[in-house]
């Protein structure tokens, strides 16, 4: 799903890294969104939507069609948590 996760995050001058520890989740699940190979958990999105202050659409957007998206299984949280995901 495409998503402006990497400007709102450059605005503040965040590593991948920053955002992860302030949302709860890996780098590489942060990573993962902004390249676009896996969309995040309605939990996760929330949760990223809270941090920047915003609604969860101004960071997402879902007119992708469903049949192009992609998806990462067993993406980890930080807290050893394993999202999945199908796609």
């Amino acid at each position: 799903m495409r998503n402006v996760l990497s400007e709102r995050r450059a605005e503040r001058e965040m590593s991948q890294g920053d955002l992860a520890e302030a949302v709860g989740v890996t780098r590489q699940t942060i990573n993962a969104i902004e390249r676009e190979r896996y969309d995040p958990s309605l939990e996760l999105a929330f949760g990223l939507a809270g941090f920047f202050d915003c609604a969860i659409e101004d960071l997402f957007d879902p007119s992708e069609p469903v049949s192009t998206r992609r998806t990462v299984a067993g993406l980890t949280r930080s807290d050893g948590a394993t999202y999945s995901a199908s796609g």
